[in-house]
């Protein structure tokens, strides 16, 4: 299993970002695959998830803001980020959980600074 998350970068606040997750090693129309984030200093948080089936659900704290989406032709998930906060700066990666055993990617750094 591998997953490689790209598109971070430094951005300033208010401004969007989409990073995306290129997943292999597995049948990735099959799973859910989530987005977490973490800051320096504090533990990993939830972001969001979509089901095989296309369901979203997300944290509160970036709903209406963020956006998951996955294209299982390509194998990729993404993270639409808009209206961008300081304090959304941080190391975000994509996950999977298969039968039990989750995976994680390398994680990307955000950045969301003037």
């Amino acid at each position: 299993v591998q997953l490689v998350e790209s598109g971070g970068g430094l951005v300033q606040p208010g401004g969007s970002l989409r990073l995306s997750c290129a997943a292999s090693g597995f049948t990735f129309s099959r799973y859910a695959m989530n987005w977490h984030r973490q800051a320096p200093g504090k533990e990993r948080e939830f972001i969001a998830t979509i089901s095989s089936l296309g369901n979203t659900r997300y944290a509160d704290s970036v709903k209406d803001r963020f956006a998951i989406s996955r294209e299982n032709a390509k194998n990729t998930v993404a993270l639409q980020m808009n209206s961008l906060k300081p304090e959304d700066t941080a190391v975000y990666s994509c996950s999977v959980d298969l039968t039990g055993r989750h995976y994680w990617g390398q994680g990307t750094q955000v950045t969301v600074s003037s």
